[in-house]
């Protein structure tokens, strides 16, 4: 019955939106996926597109989830933003999005996390950086939803 019940409280529908689209965002949406099983629909924008974050897609192929394939885009270039939940992951994200809600209904989470591609030192210490980014998401969407499975971090 509690398990009923935690399905009916999930969100059907998440966006994940940072700065760049590059890293955290793709990171936190295929976590999602990953740990949804698939059952909560998740995307990511940011506030510009860049290319996905080598060093990103490394580290989630550690935990078996590829991001490879990830296509950045914008918000402002998002045509579904039928969205339940909108969890920003940057200041920038956070404001752009508490603009939409001017016309849009979704709710708005702010989860600071920690920008991994200002990480300096040699490529082991840099990963290490990006894996803390990578853990503190899946942590963090873990808890909030009550999402178990996939693999532990």
């Amino acid at each position: 019955m509690a398990e009923a019940s935690a399905a009916r409280d999930l969100p059907g529908a998440v966006l994940f939106a940072c700065q760049m689209n590059a890293i955290r965002s793709p990171m936190a949406s295929a976590i999602m996926r990953h740990l949804s099983n698939k059952r909560i629909y998740a995307k990511s924008a940011g506030v510009h597109a860049a290319p996905t974050d080598p060093f990103a897609i490394s580290v989630m192929e550690e935990i078996g989830i590829d991001i490879s394939g990830h296509e950045p885009i914008t918000i402002s270039e998002l045509h579904d933003t039928s969205f339940d939940l909108v969890i920003t992951l940057a200041p920038e994200a956070h404001h752009q999005v508490l603009e939409l809600t001017r016309t849009m209904a979704f709710d708005v989470e702010y989860w600071p996390t920690m920008d991994p591609s200002v990480a300096a030192g040699n490529r082991e210490q840099v990963l290490d950086i990006y894996r803390a980014c990578r853990d503190q998401l899946f942590k963090k969407i873990k808890d909030r939803f009550g999402l178990g499975g996939g693999v532990a971090v």
